[in-house]
């Protein structure tokens, strides 16, 4: 899909080597002064650039193919009034610009630059500095968000926006980006065959990254670091989830990777370090965990009500405070073949594999989930002989959950 992505834009954008462009110099002594102006005269293929300084502007309008491009980033402000660049034609790049004081409102969704029912546009290499809304797709397709910085003050969900928000769009890639202090870093909405990569979402009050309704994505290389949760993605089907680094999402709400109504999944070599919950599992179907790394959450995975078709081969859970929790019958989720440092079982064929099966379900994360006041009571040698009495002689803790062929050593 990731090729398929790339040659399509790069098609889209294919007229710049063909056409006889003019450029429009704008700058205090230059023939233009106004970006609105210079956009304005513009031809359809022209080149629009703006060398340094401040230009208060907002909602300049670009309604015909060109390349608007600053030298030593420009800043455009927006006065607090409105939003500052809208796009509504095909084939347009904007890049090298600092964007300030865009328009905020929690009546409507104002951001510093939106794309309107779009085609192969390229934002790059932007500063966005508290936007309500940094970079708004909308009904906009094959299009690049690449290596611009979004940088918002967010306290609250409600006094705040998103710093990439999607809505109805196929074939975005939004790659290389930093994101910090928004409610979600990125957010899409019934966005389709698309990819997010290599980006870092950290400090944003909700979500470093948010799927709702979008299916046939990929995010692949990207860091969601100390959100109120990683990653949300649901009611979404076919999306592919690899080589993410989850880290630090700590809070009482606050999860690695929330997977909520979600189908035909792939989770592979991740790593999840630092976070309260690792995964947490709700309506989750025929989804394959494989090669992830889990390491000092406090809980690896937690799985609720109408998860069917799970199935955990070949990770790692390294010293988390609880491995695994499930608060309903397991059906036929499997978890088979993975590393557990908890794990003492033994060896002796030395085939790598434990001759005995792992149980990662404690007796003390139903007590947990009864009473989370007694937590406190987590590294006590009380609830240790709780813990190893059900080992011996299980009673509470569900039978059919285990892992029949525990690694004896870490999974590379």
């Amino acid at each position: 899909m990731y090729q398929k992505l790339m040659w399509g834009i790069a098609l889209g954008l294919a007229w710049w080597g063909r056409v006889q462009a003019a450029t429009l110099e704008v700058c205090a002594q230059c023939p233009w002064q106004s970006v609105r102006q210079a956009v304005e005269a513009a031809a359809p293929g022209d080149v629009v650039r703006v060398r340094p300084g401040g230009y208060k502007e907002h909602s300049i309008q670009i309604n015909k193919k060109l390349v608007l491009q600053g030298t030593g980033f420009p800043v455009l402000e927006g006065n607090d009034l409105e939003e500052i660049l809208i796009i509504t034609a095909d084939s347009v790049r904007v890049e090298g610009f600092e964007l300030r004081r865009a328009g905020k409102s929690q009546l409507k969704d104002q951001a510093a630059i939106r794309v309107r029912k779009a085609r192969y546009f390229v934002i790059q290499q932007n500063r966005i500095v508290d936007a309500y809304f940094g970079i708004y797709l909308e009904h906009s397709s094959h299009g690049l968000v690449e290596g611009n910085v979004l940088l918002g003050t967010a306290t609250h969900e409600a006094s705040a926006g998103n710093a990439i928000h999607g809505w109805y769009g196929r074939h975005l890639e939004i790659s290389s980006n930093y994101i910090k202090g928004h409610r979600d870093g990125v957010y899409l909405e019934f966005v389709d065959s698309s990819l997010v990569v290599n980006n870092i979402s950290e400090y944003n009050v909700r979500y470093g990254l948010h799927y709702m309704f979008s299916n046939d994505d990929q995010y692949v290389c990207n860091v969601f670091r100390s959100n109120g949760a990683g990653v949300a993605v649901m009611f979404s089907k076919r999306i592919q989830m690899r080589e993410n680094r989850f880290e630090r999402n700590w809070g009482t709400t606050a999860y690695g990777l929330l997977l909520k109504e979600i189908y035909d999944a792939d989770i592979q070599d991740n790593h999840f370090l630092y976070n309260t919950v690792g995964i947490f599992l709700e309506g989750a179907t025929r989804i394959s965990y494989q090669r992830n790394e889990f390491q000092y959450n406090g809980w690896a995975v937690q799985m609720t009500g109408g998860c069917l078709d799970n199935h955990f081969t070949r990770n790692n859970f390294l010293a988390n405070t609880l491995d695994l929790v499930v608060n309903s019958r397991v059906n036929n989720n499997t978890f088979n073949g993975n590393y557990w440092s908890e794990y003492t079982g033994y060896d002796l064929n030395r085939d790598g594999t434990g001759d005995v099966p792992h149980r990662p379900v404690k007796l003390f994360s139903y007590i947990l989930a009864q009473s989370p006041e007694s937590i406190v009571l987590l590294r006590s040698f009380f609830i240790d002989l709780l813990n190893f009495s059900e080992k011996v002689s299980p009673a509470l803790t569900p039978q059919d959950v285990a892992d029949y062929s525990p690694s004896m050593s870490k999974i590379s």
